[in-house]
């Protein structure tokens, strides 16, 4: 099960380390044709959830390599759960239900994390 967890981290940190590092560095006007939804929110909020989805990659990977502060791996899981709730929202309000898919199977991966890393596999 450790090694499972270990590839659900590795490849949750690949999308959300991607994704946040696009939203972070792409202007609002070169996002729009990808993905619609950037109209409900300004440059900066789109910045900050570019660095919210960064942040949420690194923690799923750097503490439990590093072994400080191993906590913060089921932490970030945790917030990148919520993080999916607020996403689907929106896509939700927008009518975009195959959006709603991807952000409900990215939550059941951070929540089967959060789980394993709480709980019977923490380090």
């Amino acid at each position: 099960m450790n090694v499972i967890l270990w590839v659900l981290q590795a490849a949750l940190a690949a999308v959300f380390g991607l994704a946040g590092v696009m939203h972070v560095t792409q202007p609002k006007e070169k996002l729009r044709p990808m993905l619609p939804w950037v109209e409900d929110f300004s440059p900066g909020q789109l910045r900050l959830i570019g660095v919210v989805e960064l942040l949420g990659a690194l923690g799923l990977i750097l503490p439990a390599v590093t072994g400080i502060a191993p906590v913060l791996t089921p932490l970030a899981a945790t917030g990148l759960a919520i993080t999916m709730l607020g996403a689907a929202a929106t896509h939700v309000r927008r009518r975009e239900p195959s959006a709603v898919a991807v952000n409900v199977a990215l939550l059941a991966i951070a929540a089967v994390i959060a789980w394993g890393r709480f709980g019977p596999h923490a380090f």
